[in-house]
């Protein structure tokens, strides 16, 4: 029969809980520093300009939005040929929006690129289409129809 060697039982002192507690603190907050660090790095957290002025149109923006929303029309927005970005408008009856003014903007969701302008043009009938590089955007549009002006909400892309 084999001999088995016991290990000699050491017991738990204050000075391993001591060294438990450091690791675990010390883990702790090199994860928050580099978070932290990460976090300043990627976003100056500055939205606009001025927030006080920024607040006094919102009234202004809750009535445009009504108005957007009494027309009815709706856009879907997606990718076309590589570099594009592609607009599809319907009116309130589900039908292509046909010869409209379509203007717009395409934002970074963060602020790290420049806006970039948008001036998309009539590819097919209610499908408009304009350059945009390739990225994570928010796109906003201007349309002018009917007599009408209506605006997007501010779509992800």
């Amino acid at each position: 029969m084999a001999r088995v060697h016991k290990r000699a039982d050491r017991p738990f002192t204050g000075r391993h809980m001591a060294l438990v507690m450091a690791g675990f603190f010390g883990v702790v907050v090199g994860v928050n520093l580099l978070l932290a660090n990460l976090a300043v790095a990627t976003f100056s957290g500055k939205l606009v300009e001025n927030s006080y002025v920024a607040s006094q149109g919102f009234n202004r923006l809750l009535g445009a939005a009504a108005a957007d929303k009494a027309l009815g029309w709706h856009m879907a927005v997606g990718r076309g040929q590589p570099g594009t970005v592609r607009l599809h408008l319907n009116d309130a009856s589900a039908r292509p929006l046909t010869g409209a003014a379509v203007r717009g903007r395409a934002d970074h969701p963060v602020g790290a690129k420049a806006s970039v302008a948008l001036t998309p043009r009539e590819v097919a009938p209610g499908i408009y289409e304009a350059a945009l590089p390739a990225g994570r955007w928010h796109v906003a549009i201007e349309v002018r129809a009917s007599g009408h002006v209506w605006h997007s909400a501010g779509d992800a892309l």
